[in-house]
């Protein structure tokens, strides 16, 4: 009994030697697992993209499409007015793409320095438009009648930043009624913000894009600028010169004049220039 009890002793210290190699081996390679997990998300290039506000809708179904297709990049982007992001790019924020809703302000970078002339692409087009609440007053059906007694508020961009509110303005100038309209404007710092407040009732009408307008079935669309009082509405892209990854940023704003890309920017109704 003395002689199996030794050896069932051995067999069984053997045994736990093996579990505990096993164990041990099996630790490792979770942890090298982890580890490689973890150096796989730290890894990633994030790419900071400044987008006019009315892009939000489609660049964020955009981003999950190139982030889908790209797992070692992360995109990450940030809505203002187009005037807005342009002061911050001018003033050393970090960003590696700017998306515009207008051509001034991407001129305006291209003659500063900090895009590149042949970087820039016209990529796509909107509409100006004059919007009411869904439920709204019917009196209001034409951009010269927010200077009727039925309207006692409009809201607007704020036309030294908000590309939308500069083509506000240009329209109501171009139609001698701009000192009007001006006295009864409410303006907002960006598109989006013009669209909530015509949303919600807070001014009589408003001025926003078409696509804006498309996105909610609380305002309608009473009428489209006038035919020459404004200049067509593209929309610009451009990789900034001072991004640290440059090469990604390129491709990402190639990827924005994609056939796919722009499929998804129909569907929230801009054209294709």
């Amino acid at each position: 009994m003395k002689i199996f009890n030794k050896k069932l002793l051995k067999f069984s210290a053997v045994c736990m030697l093996i579990i505990a190699v096993a164990i041990a081996n099996t630790a490792c390679g979770n942890t090298s697992d982890s580890s490689k997990s973890s150096e796989k998300k730290e890894s990633k290039t994030e790419l900071i993209i400044l987008a006019a506000a009315s892009l939000t809708d489609a660049c964020n179904e955009l981003k999950e499409m190139y982030e889908k297709e790209h797992e070692d990049i992360k995109l990450t982007f940030s809505y203002q007015s187009s005037g807005a992001l342009q002061a911050q790019i001018e003033e050393g924020a970090p960003a590696d793409v700017f998306f515009s809703a207008a051509t001034t302000q991407m001129d305006a970078l291209t003659e500063g320095g900090f895009v590149e002339k042949d970087d820039v692409k016209k990529l796509l087009e909107n509409k100006i438009v004059l919007v009411t609440p869904a439920e709204g007053d019917e009196k209001i059906s034409d951009f010269k009648d927010v200077t009727g007694k039925d309207v006692s508020l409009i809201g607007l961009g704020d036309p030294d930043s908000v590309p939308a509110g500069q083509y506000a303005k240009t329209v109501f100038e171009n139609m001698g009624i701009w000192d009007k309209v001006s006295k009864k404007a409410n303006f907002g710092t960006d598109v989006r913000a013009v669209l909530t407040w015509v949303e919600e009732g807070e001014v009589s009408c408003g001025v926003v894009y078409a696509t804006d307008a498309y996105t909610t079935d609380k305002v309608k669309i009473v009428a489209e600028a006038p035919e020459g009082t404004c200049d067509k509405v593209y929309y610009p892209v451009a990789a900034l010169k001072g991004s640290e990854h440059k090469t990604e940023a390129d491709e990402v704003s190639e990827f924005f004049g994609s056939q796919e890309a722009l499929k998804v920017f129909e569907k929230y109704g801009f054209t294709h220039v």
